[in-house]
């Protein structure tokens, strides 16, 4: 008899093409597993009409799947990694990472080949993100910038229906749903770094779980996992949220594990940006390192100017 899992997910088309993936990925390493969704909706998926960053929840697309978890009526959970908050509930386990996608962000605009330079002078650009708003701001202060939520077929209808010049979304997201044929141009991380684990999808389990959590591992990918955790590491000692502008990539290359991260103001008028290269079998501590570097910089003055802001709401 086949061991049956369950998987939990967002049901819009790209957390289902997420928790599609894996289900096709398990079934094929796991010839005795077999594998359903359940559709679980988040908080996030309820409220569309407030920017992200003002309903600040850290847990808005994973608690309720979380809950669903830890009452044992889902074996695990499918997130976008860069929707799965640092701080994992007690009697849960981040178990596995899949292979990264390419993490760029990509510009949607009216013309191929348009690039975010070659927009006109005072283009409205729309975004739901204040990473890529405060780094699109610091090479383009020209630009007028609209609030844009939704799912990713849902936001480039709203583009074709508006008198917009772009929008931006991820690659990763736009790529897997074939939606390529809308894509302009892809925006290079040296322009934009895209946020803490995008491109990988995280697997959340219960800790105990031990069959799950073995099942799993068979697509687990090592390299793409050290990477994810470098960058998590960086964005939990800044405290960071979608509250804040903060970009990272992380590589493991032969020689070490590379990180890139920026800390910015919200009007993309000041941007703090490192890098550091350090030992691929400690990515915590390269991601805190370089945490630190960024918050002696300056970037210490930006958070707590928006954490003061935010607070004060």
């Amino acid at each position: 008899m086949k061991q049956k899992i369950i998987i939990g997910s967002r049901g819009s088309e790209l957390a289902l093409w997420q928790a599609n993936f894996v289900k096709r990925e398990l079934e094929k390493k796991n010839k005795n597993v077999s594998v359903e969704i359940q559709i679980i909706k988040t908080k996030g998926d309820k409220i569309l009409d407030v920017a992200l960053s003002k309903i600040g929840d850290k847990s808005l697309f994973t608690k309720e799947l979380e809950i669903e978890l830890l009452n044992k009526s889902i074996d695990l959970a499918v997130h976008s990694l860069k929707d799965l908050q640092t701080e994992i509930p007690k009697r849960l386990k981040l178990a596995a990472v899949t292979k990264r996608h390419n993490v760029q962000d990509v510009l949607i605009a009216r013309k191929k080949g348009t690039t975010i330079f070659n927009l006109p002078d005072g283009a409205i650009v729309a975004t739901g993100s204040l990473r890529r708003r405060c780094q699109l701001l610091h090479v383009r202060p020209d630009l007028e910038l609209v609030e844009l939520r939704g799912n990713v077929p849902s936001r480039i209808r709203k583009f074709l229906a508006s008198d917009w010049d772009a929008i931006i979304l991820a690659r990763a997201g736009v790529e897997r749903l074939k939606l390529n044929k809308y894509v302009s141009s892809i925006i290079k991380t040296d322009i934009m770094l895209p946020a803490v684990g995008q491109g990988a999808l995280g697997i959340e389990t219960r800790a105990d779980n031990k069959i799950v959590n073995k099942i799993v591992k068979s697509i687990h990918h090592e390299e793409t996992y050290k990477a994810v955790l470098a960058e998590r590491a960086l964005l939990k000692t800044l405290e960071g949220g979608c509250q804040v502008p903060i970009g990272a990539f992380a590589e493991v290359k032969q020689n070490g594990l590379f990180i890139d991260a920026l800390v910015g103001s919200l009007d993309g008028s000041i941007t703090y940006r490192k890098k550091i290269r350090g030992s691929k079998s400690n990515p915590d501590k390269i991601g805190r390192e370089l945490a630190k570097d960024l918050l002696k910089a300056g970037a210490k003055i930006i958070l707590d100017e928006i954490y003061k802001t935010t607070r004060a709401r």
